[in-house]
C-alpha cells in the first residue's frame, strides 16, 4: 500500500502552478464534488494564469473566477447551468456547451486538453484508495488518463463502484473540514402530488427506475411506497430514493444488469443523505458514459425514466432547460434516459409539469415561447403528464396529440389552445 501524505495549502498552491500551464483545461465534477479549498487557491494564483478554463457542470454557488473577476486568464465554461452560474452566464462572464450527459466524457476528450482534475474527495481508507464520494459523473471517466489532485473532507462519504483512485493515481491531497455546498429544495406541492399519483398508478412492479430532480420527482418517490422489487439506474441518487430502498420498496433483485445494486453516476443530499451513502457496498457509483448511455438503458427491461419538462407544445416538443425562452440549466441526462426508455422492453419515459406557471401562464402551448429550447424531440416523447392527466404521446398523429395535451392542460386555456391548433393547423 502506497502511503501519501496531504499537501500543505503553500505545497497545494505550488503543485498547482506546476500542473496547470497557459491554456490548460481543468476539470471540475459535477454539483458537490467541487473542491471548495483548490478552487480557492487556484483562485488565489490567478494572476500567474493565462487562458486557463475550468470545465464543469451545475455549480451551487457563484465563485469569484465565474463572476469573470480574473477574465481569460481563469475563465469558467458550464455544462449545464447552476445557481452558481445562470447569472453569470446572463452577463456573459462565463461560456455553456450544449451536450448530452451521456456524451460528457467524449466532448471533454474530444474539446479539451484535461490537463488535470481537482476533485473533492473520501479517504484514503485502510487499503490507501481515495472515493469521489457523491460522483463518478465524467470524471471516474478520466481516472488513469489525466492527473487528479483532491480535497479531502470528512463531509464527504466514502462511496464505491468505479470512482475510487489508486493513491499511486492521484499527484496530491489536501485535507479540509469544508462542509459539502448546500442543496436547495422545493417541498412538493398538491399538484406535484396530483401528478405523482398518476405516475405511479402506471409504473409496474419491479421496473428499474431512472428520477430526476425537483418538487415533482421527489412527490413521485414518495407515491411508489406501494411498490414491489423496484430497481434503481438513475444519474441522480437523491433522498426520496434512499428511503425507498431503507422501506425495502427498491431490491434491485429484477434488474438484468448489476442486480440487487442501486446505481448512479452522482448524488445529491444533506448531511443524513450523505452519512446513508457512507460505507454502503449496495450504491454503485459508476461513470456517467455507462450509466445514461440510451444502449445500456435498452438492455434493462421495465425501465422507467421520470423527469421534469417546463414547457411542451401541441406536437409534443418539450422544453426543458430554459424558462421563458431563457437558459435555466441544460440537457443534462433527460434525451439519454428517454430514448433509452423507448428502447427498453415494457420501458416508459414521463415528462411531468404543472399546467401552469405560478403566474397562470399555461405551460402546455400551441408553440413553445420564443428562444426556448428543445430537449426531448417530439419523435422520442412517449408520456406527459400534469395535475390534470397522462397524454400518451408515442405512436399518436399530431391531431392526436394535441387533443391529448389539449385534455391535460389547465381547463382555463383549453378553448385558447383549441383555437390556436386550428390557426397552426395541427387540429383540422
Amino acid at each position: 500500500m502506497i502511503v501519501i501524505a496531504p499537501l500543505s495549502p503553500d505545497e497545494a498552491r505550488t503543485r498547482l502552478r506546476e500542473l496547470i500551464p497557459d491554456g490548460a483545461d481543468v476539470i471540475v465534477p459535477i454539483a458537490q464534488g467541487e473542491p471548495q479549498t483548490l478552487l480557492d487557491l487556484l483562485e488565489s494564483i490567478a494572476d500567474d494564469l493565462d487562458g486557463v478554463r475550468v470545465h464543469r457542470m451545475d455549480p451551487f454557488v457563484e465563485r469569484p473566477y465565474i463572476r469573470g473577476e480574473f477574465g481569460d486568464r481563469l475563465r469558467h465554461v458550464d455544462y449545464y447551468l447552476g445557481p452558481g452560474s445562470r447569472e453569470a452566464y446572463r452577463r456573459g462572464t462565463c461560456d455553456l456547451v450544449p451536450n448530452h450527459f451521456s456524451e460528457m466524457p467524449l466532448l471533454l476528450r474530444q474539446a479539451t486538453q484535461r490537463t488535470v482534475v481537482l476533485a473533492a474527495a473520501a479517504g484514503p481508507d485502510d487499503e490507501g484508495r481515495f472515493s469521489l464520494g457523491t460522483n463518478a459523473d465524467y470524471v471516474a471517466s478520466m481516472i488513469g488518463e489525466v492527473p487528479f489532485l483532491l480535497e479531502v473532507t470528512p463531509a464527504m462519504p466514502f462511496t464505491r463502484g468505479e470512482n475510487l483512485l489508486r493513491a499511486d493515481q492521484v499527484v496530491g491531497w489536501i485535507a479540509s473540514d469544508r462542509a459539502l455546498p448546500p442543496v436547495r429544495h422545493r417541498d412538493p406541492s398538491p399538484a406535484d402530488h396530483a401528478i405523482a399519483g398518476l405516475v405511479a398508478d402506471l409504473v409496474p412492479h419491479g421496473a428499474c427506475l431512472q428520477i430526476g430532480v425537483g418538487g415533482t420527482p421527489g412527490a413521485v418517490t414518495e407515491a411508489l411506497t406501494g411498490h414491489r422489487d423496484l430497481g434503481i439506474h438513475t444519474e441522480c441518487l437523491a433522498s426520496g430514493l434512499a428511503h425507498l430502498v431503507d422501506l425495502g420498496v427498491v431490491t434491485g433483485a429484477r434488474k438484468k444488469q448489476r442486480p440487487g445494486e442501486h446505481v448512479t453516476t452522482f448524488s445529491i443530499g444533506d448531511e443524513a443523505m450523505h452519512r446513508w451513502l457512507d460505507g454502503r457496498t449496495d450504491v454503485a457509483f459508476l461513470p456517467v458514459e455507462w450509466t445514461n448511455d440510451p444502449r445500456v438503458v435498452a438492455e434493462e427491461p421495465n425501465f422507467v425514466s421520470i423527469n421534469a419538462t417546463t414547457e411542451v407544445d401541441l406536437m409534443g416538443q418539450a422544453a426543458s432547460e430554459t424558462i421563458a425562452g431563457r437558459y435555466w440549466s441544460s440537457s443534462g441526462g433527460q434525451s439519454d434516459f428517454a430514448r433509452g426508455a423507448m428502447y427498453s422492453p415494457g420501458g416508459r419515459a414521463f415528462l411531468v409539469t404543472h399546467a401552469a406557471t405560478s403566474s397562470g401562464i399555461s405551460r402546455i402551448r400551441a408553440q413553445l415561447t420564443a428562444g426556448s429550447v428543445v430537449t426531448t424531440l417530439k419523435n422520442t416523447v412517449d408520456h406527459v403528464v400534469t395535475e390534470y392527466g397522462v397524454a400518451s404521446l408515442r405512436g399518436r398523429s399530431i391531431a392526436q396529440r394535441a387533443r391529448e395535451l389539449i385534455a391535460i392542460a389547465a381547463p382555463e386555456h383549453r378553448d385558447e389552445l383549441r383555437h390556436e391548433a386550428k390557426r397552426f393547423e395541427l387540429l383540422p
